[in-house]
């Protein structure tokens, strides 16, 4: 069985100390742009949303706990203090190291602090110690069912799970660009257009765990150096970078190395502007017959979902496991 460590990024974004530097570098941010006449910061980057902490990290952290006990090692990437994870094995918590942003940033250190995890996902190949495969969490990313390396890694390559997708109209409108929601995609389709993929031929990743290696990203950073450096350098996010992982996996799509899973084995649950859920939608997924095919559970902002369905974390509770 090949070794696989799982890598985590996590902010408290209520943390005293981290929302004022945010605050200074939002302003500091916005004085520019509006000095230079440059683009406002896009509305995905800037939103306090993205920094709200609710239990996620506990929960992802459980999950892999409960359903991967082979990873070897748990990264988690950040620059607060981890709350308490609970719940967890005696033996299973001594996988856990914590980095900080620092340590992946050397070199590199006049782009922080970052507030940005396109940023952060840009450098976190460089963990000191990181196995060649690893497994990419978003803290609100959730294992619900026991998985084995095989889930993520076929030959010498990684499973994919997405779709390939057409982005022709919507990188050919500039109004497009200004729309919150719509920030990864072009984000994406930036990432394939530097492998020379075209916007209508773009692998849409969905949102799960997402397998990667340690030495495709290193290739890259040297074929695409300048592109790294620039990437990293936004404190908030912009429309003007790529996404990583999505540069990795085109880059193994192109060279052959990729396989992409075709059937649906994850789910994503947001409510409000990012989807419209009803409580017999989630319940018949984790309560019913469908439950044994999911995999994984990507929960977009847990306490707008709660505001939706108060029982949310009952169910996530029994979707991990354990």
């Amino acid at each position: 069985m090949i070794e696989v460590d799982a890598v985590i990024t996590w902010v408290d974004g209520a943390d005293p100390a981290h929302k004022a530097q945010r605050d200074f570098y939002l302003a500091e941010a916005k004085a520019e742009a509006d000095a230079f006449a440059r683009a406002p910061l896009h509305d995905n980057g800037t939103n306090p949303h993205r920094w709200v902490c609710s239990d996620e990290l506990n929960y992802c952290v459980r999950s892999i706990a409960n359903n991967a006990p082979w990873v070897r090692r748990i990264w988690i990437v950040t620059d607060n203090q981890i709350p308490q994870i609970t719940q967890l094995p005696t033996e299973f918590a001594a996988k856990i190291s914590i980095v900080d942003h620092r340590d992946i940033f050397d070199g590199a250190h006049d782009a922080l602090p970052t507030f940005n995890s396109l940023s952060i996902e840009t450098m976190l190949w460089r963990i000191p110690g990181l196995a060649e495969h690893f497994l990419y969490f978003n803290d609100d990313v959730f294992l619900t069912a026991p998985v084995t390396p095989s889930d993520f890694f076929a030959g010498d390559g990684p499973v994919l799970r997405g779709k390939w997708t057409d982005h022709s109209d919507l990188a050919a409108c500039g109004a497009s660009r200004d729309e919150a929601s719509l920030l990864n995609h072009f984000n994406q389709i930036n990432a394939a257009q530097m492998i020379g993929y075209s916007a209508d031929h773009v692998f849409e990743s969905a949102h799960v765990v997402h397998p990667m290696q340690r030495s495709v990203m290193a290739d890259l950073c040297v074929t695409y150096a300048a592109e790294f450096a620039h990437n990293a350098s936004y404190r908030f996010r912009d429309t003007a970078q790529f996404l990583p992982q999505s540069l990795h996996n085109h880059a193994c799509l192109a060279d052959g190395s990729a396989a992409i899973l075709d059937t649906r084995d994850y789910l994503h649950i947001a409510v409000g502007a990012h989807g419209q859920w009803t409580a017999d939608d989630v319940s018949g997924y984790l309560r019913g017959a469908e439950r044994d095919a999911i995999k994984f559970l990507c929960v977009n902002d847990l306490p707008e979902v709660e505001r939706s369905f108060p029982d949310a974390r009952v169910w996530i509770e029994e979707a991990i496991g354990g």
